[in-house]
């Protein structure tokens, strides 16, 4: 079967884990990066070094870039904008909302196709079934590509036909990564104080997680309906175990900044007469101000 030529511009650790797995399925892939030296293993496997970055553009329809930022995008590809012409641009570099829109335009006015995508999976990770890349944009040009892109990770879909999505989701999800972190290494801390191993925390905090996430079905459906009857625990009844959670803390020397947040969020909310609503009422404080 003939399979998609495919170019990648920027062999970071992402951008090299996106040419090795195209190689390994038998794509002809091109490649390119600023810096040399980084292509001789990918050149041995079977990809082809563009001497430049116009020669890479104009190597293949399908032209898929993951370097450090959006600025770096244009930059990088300014030599190349006539090649551009009737290619799909592929943008896997990570970013926010209003560039992925930003560069869509950018790349329409050099007729290029575009498809803005947030890959939500380490180097390591690329070409498994379970690796998850998040793609925007046209749907009839991510048809005509989805076979191809598929050999990136098994969960990749359009997600939408707004190009901005995938950066928007991203860093939402991100942040919920961040917080469950920040969460586990301040459990981690408190109980290492006794001298409890880490691995020793890590069943309980697992197997605690997925009792956490059962309640996220219910609030995300209040949030949606604006209707917060606690069905659960009210905020009111949440405030003392915080409360201890952050005595225990600066008993033992841990740091207690992310439970005197949580306190602070449950109390304004409280005073402002939502006492007896459920967790998910704490969305109020994160909305945009109303105009």
């Amino acid at each position: 079967m003939t399979r998609t030529p495919v170019t990648i511009i920027g062999l970071g650790l992402m951008g090299r884990a996106l040419a090795a797995a195209f190689v390994r399925a038998g794509h002809p892939t091109t490649i390119w990066n600023r810096t040399p030296g980084k292509a001789q293993d990918l050149v041995e496997a079977g990809a082809s070094q563009a001497p430049t970055v116009a020669d890479a553009v104009a190597a293949a329809p399908l032209v898929i870039v993951c370097v450090r930022d959006y600025d770096a995008v244009r930059e990088l590809l300014a030599p190349a904008e006539a090649a551009l012409s009737g290619r799909v641009l592929v943008n896997l570099t990570s970013g926010a909302s209003d560039e992925a829109r930003a560069l869509a335009g950018w790349a329409a006015e050099r007729g290029a196709g575009y498809l803005d995508g947030a890959i939500m999976m380490t180097p390591p990770g690329i070409g498994a079934p379970q690796t998850v890349i998040l793609y925007g944009g046209s749907p009839s040009l991510y048809e005509t590509h989805e076979q191809t892109l598929t050999v990136l990770g098994g969960g990749t879909t359009l997600i939408s036909s707004d190009v901005a999505l995938p950066s928007l989701y991203d860093v939402a999800l991100l942040g919920l990564m961040w917080s469950t972190f920040n969460g586990f290494m301040h459990g981690a801390a408190l109980v290492g104080t006794e001298k409890i191993a880490a691995t020793d925390f890590l069943p309980m905090a697992t197997d605690w997680l997925k009792g956490v996430a059962s309640f996220l079905t219910a609030y995300a459906h209040q949030i949606d309906e604006g209707s917060f009857a606690a069905e659960d625990a009210t905020l009111e009844t949440q405030i003392p175990p915080v409360r201890h959670l952050i005595h225990e803390s600066r008993l033992r020397g841990i740091d207690a900044t992310l439970a005197e947040y949580t306190e602070r969020l449950l109390t304004e909310a409280v005073a402002g007469g939502h006492a007896l609503d459920s967790y998910a009422r704490i969305i109020d404080h994160f909305r945009p101000t109303p105009a």
